[in-house]
């Protein structure tokens, strides 16, 4: 059988300063990246962007890591992708979404 695995590794450039918010033993870093694409349509080259949102935990006595997550900063992050469901409170309607989380950020080589 072959092992299915749930991770990512990306480049980019952080949209804005990381949002971090803290709880009693660990904090939660919330932040953008830009990336884009090359898409090449015969002899012409256009480039297609995206912002990903990623959320990075942290020990409390870890913070800081999050320094390097300040916007235009070229980072690479590594993590995971978790799914969440939630039930909306105005609606009653089951919601969900798939969380990119960085388990590992470090600023990229210029190339």
């Amino acid at each position: 059988m072959k092992k299915i695995e749930n991770s990512f590794a990306v480049t980019g450039f952080i949209g804005k300063d990381a949002e971090i918010r803290s709880f009693e033993t660990a904090s939660v870093a919330r932040f953008s990246i830009a990336v884009s694409r090359a898409d090449k349509t015969g002899e012409e080259t256009s480039y297609v962007s995206a912002f990903m949102g990623i959320e990075a935990w942290r020990k409390n006595e870890a913070l800081d890591s999050f320094d390097v997550l300040k916007k235009g900063e070229l980072i690479t992050v590594e993590g995971y992708f978790k799914p969440e469901e939630w039930t909306d409170s105005k609606s009653g309607e089951k919601r969900n979404r798939i969380v990119m989380v960085a388990t590992k950020f470090y600023p990229a080589p210029e190339k």
